[in-house]
């Protein structure tokens, strides 16, 4: 039995990664490209900390995910990226890294995850995915990446502010 960590992303990670986007095949190349181009900025001192990446790693990279902090918003976050490496999904370790990226949030005083995602058939599976893990789709922007491709938002709260509630 391997030893499963899900750990901040280190430089040496990045190859492995963009491997891993690749193998699950629903990035295009210029993606990749654009993927690379986030990481590099990301250690190259080009980050201003309202972003971060989680890796998956059992004896080497097998999940990844990225977050952002929305800038116009309070405490909303959007998660930009998760993939595993088709060889190790349906073992629960998507629903493991997205948990913890829910807390990492949490702990960083997250208020609210947004995702967003393509309305094409190759992504019902990812869908599913988000609906399973408490995500309930909030926005459906037609034509959005291109003729044809819905892009879909789904949401989750990540704390209740009980104040709020309490005026209510």
């Amino acid at each position: 039995m391997g030893v499963d960590v899900i750990r901040p992303t280190n430089p040496e990670d990045v190859t492995a990664l963009l491997e891993v986007a690749n193998a699950t095949g629903l990035f295009a190349p210029e993606h990749l490209e654009l993927l690379r181009d986030m990481l590099a900025d990301y250690f190259g001192d080009r980050s201003d900390g309202g972003n971060f990446w989680i890796t998956d790693d059992d004896h080497g990279p097998v999940g990844v995910a990225y977050c952002e902090l929305e800038r116009m918003a309070d405490q909303v976050w959007n998660l930009q990226l998760i993939a595993i490496h088709p060889e190790r999904q349906r073992q629960g370790r998507g629903r493991t890294l997205l948990h913890y990226v829910e807390q990492a949030l949490q702990a960083r005083g997250g208020r609210l995850l947004l995702v967003e995602t393509s309305g094409l058939p190759d992504f019902e599976r990812t869908r599913a995915f988000y609906c399973k893990c408490g995500y309930e789709e909030e926005a459906r922007i037609r034509d959005f990446y291109q003729v044809g491709e819905d892009k879909i938002v789904y949401r989750k709260a990540l704390s209740v502010d009980n104040s709020a509630q309490k005026g209510r």
